[in-house]
């Protein structure tokens, strides 16, 4: 049975950091591209960082980019997302999710998610 877990959630003020970790079981993590996305109170869940096994290519949102860094350790079957100069509008619940090595861009497992809120 594959698992993903978050934890790192939490609040944190305007200008902050966090740094999110995916725990994934019951998969074989090292072929796995690993992703992170987020939905917002009344908004659809939007994709915010890919890390493909193969090459090690990241991919961000453009609301994201250079603030957040999403990274993988395999040896703990572990993924990250350290997110930094946060603001309010990055508020959302964030899962992480996995795709396997032939599944293209769509995700097989997904996770239960972890809560960020960014207070002004």
């Amino acid at each position: 049975q594959v698992q993903l877990v978050e934890s790192g959630g939490g609040l944190v003020q305007a200008g902050g950091s966090l740094r999110l970790s995916c725990a994934a079981s019951g998969l074989t993590f090292s072929t796995y591209n690993m992703a992170w996305f987020r939905q917002a109170p009344g908004k659809d869940r939007v994709f915010i960082a890919r890390d493909e096994w193969q090459g090690g290519w990241k991919y961000y949102a453009d609301s994201v980019k250079g603030r957040f860094t999403i990274s993988r350790d395999n040896a703990k079957n572990t993924v990250y997302l350290q997110m930094s100069s946060l603001t309010p509008a990055d508020t959302a619940v964030y899962t992480c999710a996995a795709s396997g090595p032939r599944s293209g861009i769509e995700y097989d497992y997904w996770g239960q998610g972890t809560q960020v809120t960014v207070s002004s």
